[in-house]
């Protein structure tokens, strides 16, 4: 008798923990994906500026004949925590150049016709995989200012073809 008690009791126990388990089971679960690198640099890149978006807008064909420009669209990267000796910033852009631009950023899609221009704080046009000026930094924050926008091919033989768009180009921070 004092046995069968005791694997009632047992019993009751065990069903009671599988119940509360498949409570908790089905009301949710997820993954959180950690990403980020150390690097032996004299500022950290801000995370809301290492990948970002530049929307261009939605640009008239007839405004990029003949080698026409946007209106260019501000971006910047934010450099914090910046060492009192940081000295001055370069940066190159890199990426899959324009077929009859090299200068240019080259578009995937449908359309076609034109590339990206990236330009400095100051308005210099930067060339692909060519170092920018040199910049100098602060101790604390900093924000180096940057924009772009699009340029039609020259010459009056190149069609503009409309379509969407988009282009990848990579940055890269050189410290002196």
């Amino acid at each position: 008798m004092k046995i069968a008690k005791i694997a009632l009791v047992i019993t009751m126990g065990l069903a009671g923990i599988s119940t509360a388990n498949a409570a908790n089971q089905g009301q949710g679960t997820g993954t959180v994906t950690f990403h980020g690198s150390i690097i032996d640099a004299p500022c950290s890149i801000s995370a809301d500026t290492t990948d970002q978006t530049v929307e261009l807008g939605a640009v008239g064909s007839a405004t990029l004949e003949n080698a026409g420009t946007s209106i260019p669209v501000p971006f910047s990267i934010d450099l914090q925590n910046c060492e009192a000796d940081a000295g001055t910033v370069q940066v190159t852009f890199n990426g899959v150049a324009d077929a009859t631009n090299p200068e240019l950023l080259g578009l995937n899609g449908t359309a076609a016709g034109a590339g990206i221009a990236i330009t400095d704080g100051s308005g210099a046009a930067l060339k692909l995989g060519t170092p920018s000026s040199a910049q100098t930094l602060t101790q604390g924050d900093n924000t180096l200012q940057f924009a772009a926008y699009l340029q039609g091919a020259s010459g009056s033989t190149t069609t503009i073809t409309p379509g969407e768009f988009n282009s990848i180009a990579n940055f890269s921070l050189t410290y002196a």
